[in-house]
Formats: C-alpha cells, sequence, structure tokens
C-alpha cells in the first residue's frame, strides 16, 4: 500500500511538473515580445529643390517638410551661404547648384561656367562656387543644355568633384548630355533626374508629376524628381509625402541613389 502511495505522489508531482513546464511555455508564448516584420519597400524617392538663394521667402513651409530633401543651392546670391547653413542644421542635404551654358540665349547668373573658357577659368569657378555654398555633398547643373553636351568641360568638373569625393546629379536638360557615360567611365558617383516636378506651376499637375515618380520608383526600385524653390511645390509635397510614405514608398536624400 505505501508502495503504492509513493508511486502515485511521483505521478502527482512528474504531472504537476509537466503541466507547469506547458503553462511557463504558453505564458512566454502570449507575453515574449512581437517580432516586427519590416515593411517591404516598394521604392526609394529622391526629390530635389532646385534654385534657393534668391531669398527666403518658403522656409516656412520648408520647416514643416518632415522628410529627406535634397536642397541644390545657387551660389554667390544673397542667401547662398545662410541657406546652406540653414539647410544642415535642418537635416536636409545640400548640393552646389552650379550655374553651366545653355544652348538658349538667357539671362546667366554670375560666373556661369561656359564652354569656351579655358580649363584653369573652370576650376576656379567651381572651387569658389563651393567655398560659397558649404557642406555641399554634391553638384548639379543650373541650366548647362550646352555644357552638359561638352566632354571635355564635364570631364574638367568630373575630375574635380572625384578628388573631393562629391557627386553630380545632371539635371537632363539635354538628351545629349555626356555626364552618364562620362561619369561612369571616371567612376565619379553619379546620379540623373527622372522626373520634372513642376514645369507648370499648378498644384494639380505637381501631384500627376509626383505619380510618375511614384510609379517610376515601383518600377526600378528608385526614381530622383527635381522641383523648385516655389510656394506651390513646397506646399504639394508637404501634403502628398506622407500619403506616398503611406503606400510602401520611402524618401532618401540624392546622395543614397548615387551610382
Amino acid at each position: 500500500m505505501a508502495r503504492r502511495y509513493r508511486q502515485y505522489k511521483i505521478t502527482v508531482l512528474i504531472l504537476s511538473f509537466i503541466i507547469a513546464i506547458e503553462t511557463a511555455f504558453i505564458v512566454y508564448l502570449v507575453l515574449r515580445p512581437k517580432k516586427i516584420l519590416p515593411v517591404a519597400i516598394k521604392g526609394k524617392i529622391a526629390i530635389c529643390i532646385d534654385d534657393w538663394g534668391y531669398n527666403l521667402h518658403n522656409l516656412a513651409i520648408l520647416d514643416k517638410i518632415r522628410y529627406p530633401l535634397t536642397l541644390a543651392i545657387l551660389p554667390n546670391l544673397n542667401y547662398s551661404q545662410s541657406l546652406a547653413k540653414i539647410g544642415r542644421r535642418r537635416g536636409f542635404e545640400v548640393i552646389l547648384h552650379l550655374p553651366m551654358e545653355p544652348e538658349e540665349k538667357l539671362r546667366l547668373e554670375k560666373n556661369t561656367i561656359l564652354t569656351s573658357m579655358e580649363e584653369t577659368r573652370i576650376k576656379e569657378i567651381l572651387m569658389e562656387d563651393l567655398v560659397n555654398v558649404l557642406y555641399a555633398k554634391g553638384v548639379s547643373n543650373h541650366m548647362g543644355s550646352r555644357a552638359t553636351q561638352d566632354p571635355r568641360i564635364m570631364a574638367i568638373i568630373f575630375k574635380e568633384l572625384k578628388k573631393r569625393k562629391l557627386y553630380f546629379l545632371d539635371s537632363l536638360v539635354s538628351k545629349k548630355s555626356v555626364c552618364a557615360d562620362l561619369a561612369r567611365k571616371m567612376h565619379l558617383k553619379f546620379a540623373q533626374r527622372d522626373v520634372f516636378l513642376d514645369n507648370v506651376e499648378d498644384q494639380a499637375y505637381i501631384k500627376e508629376q509626383l505619380n510618375k515618380l511614384k510609379t517610376r520608383a515601383g518600377m526600378f526600385g528608385q526614381a530622383i524628381g527635381i522641383g523648385h524653390d516655389l510656394k506651390v511645390t513646397l506646399e504639394t509635397l508637404k501634403e502628398v509625402m506622407p500619403k506616398i510614405e503611406k503606400e510602401g514608398y520611402k524618401f532618401v536624400f540624392v546622395s543614397e541613389l548615387t551610382r
């Protein structure tokens, strides 16, 4: 009888132990930290805003945009230096928006790089402009439809950019641009514009262009849009960028999409 009682106690203890282990495991499953699965990114989008430097009118709107933007600042204007400092301080990416010769007869910015210039003068202008626009991570062309077709001019500029570990963003204002091929040959970090956002200064038009940019990012994994320092452009971005992010797209700086 005593032997059976001992066997019974042992059995009860074993069963209790098993139940305790199972209970502990169930509690662990319920209370353990949930593993957050990464959200699949449909595509990366970089937006560059050109032509900063003329004034400070749109800074209040810029402050309300909580996403990465690349600011292309023109050199030697009244607000070039202060905007470079403001842009960096507020967490945006700053690049030099380098004035370059266009095909059209337009009013040119001070010290626009011309295809007729000697190498020494081109280097001087580039260096002066980089000093004027501090914190620049790269350079893009302002106008430049003639200059970006000229291998000599672009090779001079690219050589200097490579020395300083800067990238070049081709605004692609000419279908005959030599920049992509030349940058590849010279092993320079490079990107080019996919969509102009505000050729028409109208919110409905800009939204449609942003849809095109989103579609391209979805197709190719990334896309770069270029807009301008305009109130309507920045207000539209402030409204639309959160919606695009919710759809699964990620906004990044242009430097993150260079190759």
